[in-house]
């Protein structure tokens, strides 16, 4: 049975950092793309970064960018969300996804197949 588990979350302080960890189990996922959304109340589940398979490329959302670190460990099926400089509207669920995109809908969380349980990350100002 495949698992995604999340954790690392919690309530913090803006312009502190927090790291985010999602452990895959139930196969390997070296050839998927293994990724984070976020969803905060009353808003639609949206992409924050994403690392593919082979050379791993890398992308985020605007808001990620220059913030946010996402990276992979493939010999322990684990990847990570490095989260710097937290502002309050990061305030939101964090959801791990693995899945295989075409590249170009790598940003839609219904291009993923497997989605973890979330984590709370709560920024206070």
């Amino acid at each position: 049975q495949v698992q995604l588990v999340e954790s690392g979350g919690g309530l913090v302080q803006a312009g502190d950092s927090l790291r985010l960890s999602c452990a895959a189990s139930g196969r390997t996922f070296s050839d998927y793309a293994m990724g984070w959304f976020r969803q905060a109340p009353g808003k639609e589940r949206e992409f924050v970064a994403v690392a593919m398979w082979g050379v791993g490329s890398t992308y985020y959302a605007d808001s990620a960018k220059g913030r946010f670190t996402i990276s992979r460990d493939s010999a322990k099926n684990t990847v990570y969300l490095q989260m710097n400089s937290l502002k309050p509207e990061d305030t939101a669920v964090y959801y791990c996804a693995a899945g295989r995109p075409a590249y170009g809908s790598q940003t839609q969380h219904l291009a993923y197949n497997y989605w973890g349980q979330g984590t709370q990350v709560t920024v206070s100002s």
